[in-house]
């Protein structure tokens, strides 16, 4: 069912997953629903729901990412990150979350997805070094834009993007960006059968 449903979203737009990566999708699914009853990971409590809201909602920003090492913070129980890397094999992906049981959850994941390009690490975005910069931070309803920089600005070198998915253009958040960082693009993302409007905003330090 859940199959079924994944092949219907996919068709309604022009992102290109092998049957494998559909596969690993919706054990994703499953395994969220299944750890949700315990853990509480997800508002979002019914599994065809997850697809639309959760799966798709992140796999419509797997065509922007150009770079080969991007951290998601603030990942949750693996979004967008889990999402990504499962669309975007040859992309390594640092999921950072402070909670254990959220990092635990995507240990599990990874594990039972064979997901080599995932490192899921339990810390506070500030305190983390990564051992690479990264092309690009990833946030999904984690911050405001100018938390975002502030406490992720460490990550990435000058050339590096911050990646925020939104809801709503966050007009007023963009006027209260620090000296040196610059709104690059802003892409409006639709996500199908999902009624609510969504953007990517990518900013640049200058």
């Amino acid at each position: 069912m859940l199959q079924q449903q994944l092949t219907s979203l996919l068709a309604q737009t022009e992102l290109a997953l092998s049957d494998h990566q559909q596969q690993q999708l919706v054990q994703y699914v499953e395994l969220l629903d299944k750890w949700n009853k315990a853990y509480n990971l997800t508002s979002v409590r019914d599994p065809q729901e997850m697809m639309v809201k959760h799966i798709m909602d992140s796999l419509v920003v797997a065509p922007h990412l150009s770079g080969k090492h991007y951290i998601d913070v603030g990942t949750g129980p693996g979004l967008p990150g889990i999402v990504l890397a499962i669309a975007l094999p040859d992309t390594q992906f640092v999921l950072l979350d402070s909670l254990g049981k959220r990092v635990r959850f995507l240990m599990q994941v990874k594990h039972a997805l064979g997901l080599d390009n995932v490192t899921a690490v339990q810390s506070r975005v500030e305190e983390y070094q990564p051992s690479v910069k990264l092309d690009g931070v990833l946030s999904r309803a984690f911050a405001s834009l100018q938390d975002m920089v502030d406490w992720c600005e460490h990550l990435i070198d000058q050339s590096g993007l911050f990646l925020a998915l939104k809801g709503q253009f966050p007009a007023q958040e963009l006027e209260q960006l620090p000296a040196g960082v610059t709104l690059q693009q802003d892409i409006h993302l639709t996500v199908p059968e999902l009624d609510a409007e969504r953007h990517l905003i990518i900013l640049s330090k200058d």
